[in-house]
């Protein structure tokens, strides 16, 4: 039965280092974030056992997947992932005799967390370097979808209107600007529903890209109402005979 003690152990010990990193991250990738991602990955490889998923390294991967995010460390820290992880893993196999490093899955972790991101995909999809692990791994499709997932619908709605605030750009303008809030779900969040890659993830996405649509929807709707123009159908509606 998964996690076994040891294993409780080890998802602690992440936990802990996963914390101390996002606690100075804005609201849009903080700990809750993480923590939805991570719920969502472990459900999603839970729906999935006729592939056989390492639940060990999709919840470690979905764990820390955000720890080097190039929006808030620095190029040095990001620039050799293996090399920064590499004295946590020495400290499992230290201190709770799981040695991840010699198994391959230390590996496998921070390859999956190098990969999550939908930047990262774009790149090697435009450049051909999208290789078979990337499209055969369902580890990483796990934590991908969870975090796709995390960036669409209402929290992604959420999410997204924060990390705007946080980098203090507009939520909405007139036409001509792309730097806005709402630019972003045409840029980006509207085209994630077609790169999901679980099946049950590919469901939850449709429910979620549904409410992205109504919401925008409501968006523009809200900004195009003339005051002149509803008040003028509120007083028709007034006039009105009753009919019995």
């Amino acid at each position: 039965m998964y996690p076994s003690a040891t294993e409780q152990l080890v998802l602690a010990a992440a936990e802990k280092l996963m914390v101390a990193t996002t606690a100075r991250y804005d609201s849009s990738h903080d700990v809750f974030h993480v923590q939805r991602v991570r719920k969502t990955a472990l459900s999603l490889a839970r729906s999935l056992p006729h592939k056989n998923p390492d639940l060990l390294v999709v919840d470690l991967a979905a764990l820390l997947h955000d720890v080097l995010d190039k929006k808030y460390v620095s190029a040095a820290e990001a620039v050799d992932p293996h090399a920064y992880f590499l004295p946590f893993f020495q400290s499992l196999a230290k201190n709770y005799s799981l040695d991840l490093i010699s198994d391959g899955r230390a590996a496998l972790i921070v390859k999956i967390m190098e990969n999550v991101s939908w930047t990262t995909e774009k790149k090697l999809r435009e450049s051909g370097k999208l290789g078979e692990w990337h499209t055969t791994c369902i580890e990483l499709h796990c934590v991908q979808d969870a975090d796709r997932l995390d960036a669409i619908g209402a929290f992604g709605i959420m999410r997204c209107a924060a990390y705007s605030a946080a980098v203090n750009q507009p939520l909405h303008a007139p036409l001509g600007r792309s730097d806005t809030a709402i630019q972003h779900f045409y840029d980006k969040l509207l085209h994630i529903q077609d790169r999901l890659k679980t099946e049950p993830g590919k469901m939850m996405g449709a429910q979620r890209h549904q409410f992205m649509l109504s919401f925008l929807q409501a968006i523009q709707d809200e900004y195009d109402a003339d005051p002149i123009l509803l008040g003028s159908l509120k007083n028709r509606e007034d006039e009105s005979p009753i009919l019995n």
